[in-house]
């Protein structure tokens, strides 16, 4: 396999989104002169009752990960298997830029599960078919559900970047399930013509083995049966709802929400920038999209950018350092397991 996990983490990749999110934070709160209400934040059974809620939407997030991938590997997977895949994946985005995130290694924790490399190569493109067909298909519905002058309240640069990536996305989805159902070797001739371009000949063989592994997924899809894709859907749609569900919690902690839907459409919208974001995990980045796009939503007068930063900053506490540090426990002993000689030996790849 061409993508080792142990090249790619260290403690310092475990330091550096840390620091630099803190350090964003930290800014935020000092540029901010008018400084954090601190008589906003008072603690009450309401308020620790809705931060525990938060936690549980993390909980079901990662359960209905957990559940969508045993069921695409045909439960071939356990439950502790599954489990440990979908930490050290969500780990191995939390130390990569969010551009990259966990899914170019993620094949790799798979196999090193047990499974073909080309099922688990299906499982990963399968992944990324259901979380592209989220967003373009609910977006558009709870954009319906809002007020649509509220949700895009915000400057006329981040629309134009909201709206740009949803219609990437969009035409990806497309591209993706019309090469997954309809015709997977064209897809992976028109994938190896781009990239026999000049500026991208480097990436070549790479852009060969993604074709090859979209016309495995493609014959093997073609087993499932509708059920199949109805539980896909659900899982999917639990995992996601779960995790924009997370700051609707936070913020009902402490403040009076004007809106539910409206912090909920604009955690989806958000979501398409930090995607690019260059920094591990979208650290830093991640901080200060979520001031930016949320800093209106309460009823609140006395809340300001210090208050919104500090707010973001437990967001990322429930939503993102707990993989780095349950990554961080399951790592040495999953490197030393799957990449010593002897397991290297008896888990050679082999195609189903």
């Amino acid at each position: 396999m061409q993508n080792n996990p142990q090249s790619q983490l260290s403690i310092w990749k475990i330091l550096i989104p840390i620091t630099i999110g803190l350090l964003t934070v930290a800014i935020m709160l000092i540029c901010e002169s008018e400084g954090i209400s601190w008589n906003l934040f008072d603690t009450t059974w309401d308020s620790i009752f809705m931060i525990l809620l938060a936690f549980c939407f993390m909980a079901t997030r990662d359960l209905g990960y957990i559940i969508r991938i045993r069921l695409f590997s045909r439960n071939f997977l356990s439950w502790k298997q599954a489990f440990r895949v979908i930490m050290l994946w969500e780990f191995t985005s939390a130390v990569t830029p969010s551009s990259v995130g966990g899914s170019a290694v993620a094949t790799v924790f798979v196999h090193k599960e047990g499974l073909p490399v080309g099922r688990s190569a299906t499982m990963v493109i399968l992944t990324a078919l259901m979380d592209e067909m989220f967003f373009v298909i609910v977006s558009p519905i709870v954009l319906l559900l809002s007020d649509f002058d509220k949700v895009f309240a915000i400057n006329h640069f981040v629309i134009t970047l909201v709206i740009s990536g949803y219609c990437v996305k969009l035409i990806l989805s497309v591209i993706l399930a019309y090469g997954l159902f309809i015709n997977p070797l064209g897809l992976k001739r028109i994938i190896v013509a781009i990239f026999s371009l000049p500026l991208l000949r480097r990436w070549k063989t790479g852009a060969e083995k993604t074709g090859d592994d979209i016309i495995i997924c493609s014959d093997e899809i073609k087993e499932y049966d509708f059920s199949f894709w109805i539980k896909s859907a659900v899982a999917t749609s639990i995992s996601w709802c779960s995790r924009f569900l997370v700051a609707n919690a936070i913020f009902s902690a402490f403040f009076t929400l004007s809106d539910q839907i409206l912090v909920f459409v604009r955690q989806m919208a958000m979501w398409i920038p930090m995607i690019i974001s260059p920094t591990p995990g979208g650290s830093g980045f991640a901080e200060y999209i979520f001031s930016s796009f949320l800093s209106d939503v309460t009823t609140s007068v006395e809340v300001n950018a210090s208050t919104t930063a500090f707010i973001a900053m437990l967001w990322r506490m429930i939503t993102y350092y707990p993989y780095l540090i349950i990554g961080s426990i399951i790592i040495p002993g999953w490197l030393t397991k799957s990449f010593s000689k002897k397991n290297s030996t008896n888990n050679s790849p082999k195609e189903a």
